[in-house]
């Protein structure tokens, strides 16, 4: 089979993703798994090789030379030049550029020209001053791909999580949930974790409240009004699932042991476990896309941004996942 090609967002232009894309294009590794195309900007990761010690990038093509790349390569957007904008700081023209190479992306993938899309981080401070207002990049591809019904989800080698809701404060998440939400979540992680593991999942569901609810005394019972019933349903349809449990419990190392996914309410109840445990392991998934569409699990760190210190081993994981998805 041949290696696939794989479309890499650069990010944020003033965040590591310019290093982190220039470390991928020089992976062997890599090389070897798939063809990886840097959707971004030339002169912008030009400039970060030469502030961070990088090598310089090779292969530099357009949007219509895609179908016959077969080496690393630059897809050059020329969407921002470096005098808009400084490395470290947020503003409405890295906010642009990001949100054009995402949908270039995104457009390249479902023409064919490649087969999956990776992205690096973007800034969400810098997407809103542009006037772009999807609480995230797996919003944005939702909206982009007319996918009517899709959720994110974190997966490494010892903990994946899936999350019904994510971008959202706290005061929030109540009202979102309701069980068909969260039934299609549970049926888009079996879905994936079947494919992933080439077997029968066991997922399991967290609660909302403190101790699952105690029965009532904690929250308005979401746990039993809305999420046991679509655990009920999903064992209906002969999902292996669990549920609810205790948040404050359920990612004990035993019950990791047994659990292939987690289905999360809330972004930190996933995040919190996933990133204490695997942080620069994890990948990010969007479920439900007509594309496959992978990430970094991490944002853009502008404090370290074009400093040479910014670690790839997240990208290089959402790359590899890629890769494995789309073959």
């Amino acid at each position: 089979m041949s290696r696939p090609k794989i479309a890499i967002t650069m990010g944020d232009p003033a965040g590591v993703g310019p290093e982190i894309c220039l470390d991928l294009l020089q992976n062997k590794q890599v090389a070897d798994l798939c063809i990886p195309i840097v959707f971004g900007d030339s002169g912008v990761m030009k400039r970060c090789a030469e502030k961070t010690g990088r090598p310089t990038p090779g292969s530099i093509l357009g949007l219509t030379e895609l179908s016959t790349s077969d080496t690393p390569s630059i897809c050059d957007l020329n969407a921002i030049s470096l005098d808009q904008f400084s490395p470290g700081t947020t503003c409405p023209a890295t906010g642009r550029a990001t949100y054009r190479y995402l949908t270039e992306a995104i457009d390249a993938c479902l023409r064919g020209d490649v087969d999956a899309v990776t992205t690096a981080p973007a800034n969400k401070k810098s997407l809103h001053g542009a006037g772009i207002l999807q609480p995230g990049q797996t919003e944005i591809f939702a909206e982009h791909t007319g996918a009517e019904r899709f959720c994110m989800m974190l997966t490494s080698d010892i903990l994946t999580c899936s999350f019904v809701t994510v971008h959202v404060g706290y005061h929030e998440v109540p009202g979102l949930l309701t069980t068909e939400r969260i039934l299609d979540v549970i049926e888009l992680t079996h879905q994936s974790m079947k494919h992933l593991r080439g077997k029968e999942p066991t997922l399991a569901v967290c609660g909302l409240n403190p101790h699952g609810g105690e029965g009532g005394l904690f929250g308005n019972e979401e746990e039993e009004r809305i999420i046991a019933p679509a655990i009920e349903i999903a064992r209906s349809r002969a999902i292996r699932i669990d549920g609810p449990l205790p948040p404050d419990t359920a990612f004990l190392k035993e019950r990791r042991a047994v659990t292939d996914a987690f289905i999360c309410m809330y972004h930190d109840q996933g995040h919190i476990p996933l990133k204490a445990l695997v942080f620069d392991r994890a990948v990010n998934c969007t479920l439900g896309l007509p594309i496959v569409r992978t990430s970094v699990d991490h944002g853009t760190a502008l404090d370290i941004a074009w400093k040479g210190k910014a670690n790839p081993q997240s990208l290089l994981e959402a790359v590899t996942l890629a890769a494995r998805l789309s073959s």
